[in-house]
């Protein structure tokens, strides 16, 4: 069983939330940091699933289609976690609350509105 989720920001989201969740200790990596910036929300998820990371983004309605995708084509991934555009505190605030509430097995495969 994985206790705490690893998370990859997908570059739509403020980097101040990365900031703030590493700064709680939370295992975070960005878009940016992976040189992912420009990538197709189906590569961006793709490379979350290959390194066993759920992503968090604000595009619902392309992530709830891949999501389905997934499901439909018995393919699994690590979580997607969609935020709604809020203040970037009030966004890591919620995401920490998740990670810490929800083990990584809990988020497994899940698609979560945070």
């Amino acid at each position: 069983m994985t206790i705490f989720a690893q998370v990859y920001v997908d570059e739509d989201v403020d980097i101040l939330v990365a900031t703030l969740l590493l700064a709680r200790g939370i295992n975070i990596t960005t878009a940016r940091e992976q040189q992912m910036l420009g990538e197709s929300d189906e590569k961006q998820l793709a490379f979350a699933v290959s390194v066993e990371r759920c992503i968090l983004t604000h595009n619902r309605l392309d992530f709830e289609k891949l999501h389905t995708n997934y499901l439909i084509n018995h393919q699994s991934h690590a979580g997607i976690l969609i935020a709604k555009r809020r203040n970037p505190y009030e966004i890591a605030e919620r995401i920490a609350i998740l990670i810490d509430t929800l083990t990584a097995d809990e988020i497994f495969n899940q698609l979560l509105y945070v």
